[in-house]
């Protein structure tokens, strides 16, 4: 009897340490959200405040992120394939587009850069047709949704070191690299979103996600420029399978890497004159490792 009474205790006890992080992720309520309209945000000299952001919340954000901002909105049960993602819920505090580190807030200026540009294959266009004032309003609304700002500061913004000159050589290294931290097996040795891996993904709440397809033309969701590339290798996107690659790679074959990817896209570009010149070849995923 005594025996098994101990292993009843040890499953409770295994039991209420896998209940804790479901509790603390518990949805906040309508009443708990009353509390934090004093958030405040800060976007170079413009002060935005949560309480008045209310009425473009409401006209503009809420059909997709819901009323408590859980992404639950009336749209949202439309937006099921892989390729449009469902609306981000806000009360996780768990962002992509980031200058900060992996798993820590982003910056106000963060939040108020992706109201303004919007993110390509999605339901979320760019904003930036409201003023300043008005976006950074939003942004102190966003953060009033979850209890991470309470009690968290952002994170340090990442350095991003001078970009260098593009050369064939740094091309051709950033194809080793795609290849040793295995980019392919998501991206597909051509950057088309096919690699053996790819119809496997699923975000942190188990949903179906696609990689990035860097041929079909469409824009990177956290900034087009080759700053903007380079920071999502360091940072990661968080909530994705995109981990932060800071610890995997220097600063000088991120770089590498942003030229390589350079030459899949379709828009004109250096990259892709010297890799034509060079006659570049995919990565062979079979190839022993440093013999691309």
């Amino acid at each position: 009897m005594r025996t098994r009474l101990r292993k009843w205790s040890l499953l409770l006890g295994a039991a209420a340490v896998l209940a804790l992080p479901l509790t603390s992720w518990a949805q906040l309520t309508q009443f708990d959200l009353e509390k934090t309209l004093n958030a405040e945000s800060h976007v170079g000299n413009v002060t935005g405040r949560a309480k008045d952001a209310a009425a473009s919340y409401r006209r503009y954000c809420v059909g997709c992120h819901g009323t408590l901002g859980d992404g639950e909105g009336e749209n949202a049960v439309w937006m099921d394939a892989p390729m449009y993602q469902k609306p981000r819920n806000f009360q996780l505090g768990v962002f992509k587009c980031r200058s900060t580190p992996t798993g820590t807030l982003p910056t106000d200026q963060d939040l108020y850069d992706a109201i303004t540009r919007g993110f390509d294959r999605s339901n979320m266009p760019q904003w930036n047709t409201l003023s300043k004032q008005e976006r950074a309003d939003l942004v102190a609304w966003v953060k009033h949704f979850s209890p991470r700002w309470a009690g968290e500061k952002p994170g340090t913004p990442i350095t991003v070191p001078p970009e260098p000159e593009v050369t064939a050589e740094r091309i051709k290294a950033g194809r080793d690299v795609f290849a040793r931290v295995q980019c392919w097996k998501c991206h597909g040795v051509q950057g088309m979103a096919n690699g053996p891996s790819a119809s496997t993904l699923t975000d942190d709440l188990g949903r179906p996600i696609a990689p990035f397809n860097f041929t079909d033309g469409s824009r990177p969701k956290c900034g087009d420029t080759d700053q903007d590339i380079y920071r999502i290798f360091m940072t990661g996107l968080d909530g994705t399978p995109m981990p932060s690659f800071a610890d995997n790679i220097k600063p000088e074959e991120a770089w590498d890497l942003v030229f390589y990817l350079r030459t899949f896209m379709a828009q004109k570009s250096k990259e892709k004159g010297l890799a034509k010149q060079l006659a570049l070849k995919p990565v062979d995923p079979n190839a022993p490792a440093g013999q691309q």
